[in-house]
């Protein structure tokens, strides 16, 4: 490991990323909790400030781009080959609820930061990063209006599963993992009501060919 002494801004902000929550969960996430996770580090409280020009914002970026990461370095492709896509879904997301579970005050204090309006673009941003990655490290690979459909649908089922659990204080987290299989088994039935509608629709006839053939009699 690099001397934190002799880190550039990059390597510096990568190894305080996850050391700042657990100020933030006290101090908020501001000058304060900065310094904290520097003495941690063993590096001066300016230096550390200028890894993070872009202030709170851009040190809950960088903590969830730490989540993101331990994501996918846990979810290796044979440990992802093993599971079926719902499966797949739900662990990934589960994994990153126990994860930021000792870190929930933080987490709250983030999303309340972001959901300000002049955080409001890079909060949207960060959530559609954060289920572009989930839907990736699952392997999906579309890259039609699907690609972007999903990842919308998921950013509600985690959304709304990020609220169960900031006050979840059940055994294991147990009323997150209900709730999470409930949202996910309600994406996957509208998921195959999708698919054979577009199964039906493959059977119908073609408007824009019966438009054409108007135009375009035969003869």
């Amino acid at each position: 490991m690099i001397a934190a002494a002799e880190m550039n801004l990059d390597e510096l902000r990568a190894e305080l990323a996850p050391r700042i929550p657990a100020h933030a969960a006290f101090d908020g996430w501001g000058e304060a909790a900065i310094a904290m996770a520097a003495a941690e580090l063993g590096v001066p409280a300016n230096r550390a400030r200028l890894a993070f020009p872009g202030g709170a914002a851009q040190m809950i970026d960088c903590w969830f781009d730490w989540i993101d990461k331990a994501m996918l370095l846990a979810f290796p492709p044979e440990r992802i080959a093993a599971l079926k896509i719902r499966a797949r879904i739900h662990d990934l997301i589960l994994f990153r609820f126990e994860t930021l579970a000792p870190q929930r005050e933080a987490l709250r204090r983030a999303l309340a930061m972001l959901a300000m309006p002049q955080n409001a673009l890079a909060g949207a941003r960060l959530a559609w990063r954060s289920a572009d990655r989930i839907w990736r490290v699952a392997g999906d690979t579309a890259t039609d209006f699907n690609h972007y459909s999903k990842r919308a649908i998921l950013i509600g089922v985690y959304g709304s599963a990020t609220l169960v659990f900031l006050d979840d204080d059940s055994g294991g987290l147990a009323d997150t993992r209900a709730f999470l299989d409930r949202r996910i088994d309600d994406v996957m039935r509208f998921e195959k009501i999708k698919a054979s509608w577009r199964g039906t629709g493959a059977r119908m006839p073609s408007l824009s060919r019966f438009l054409g053939r108007l135009r375009y009699p035969a003869v």
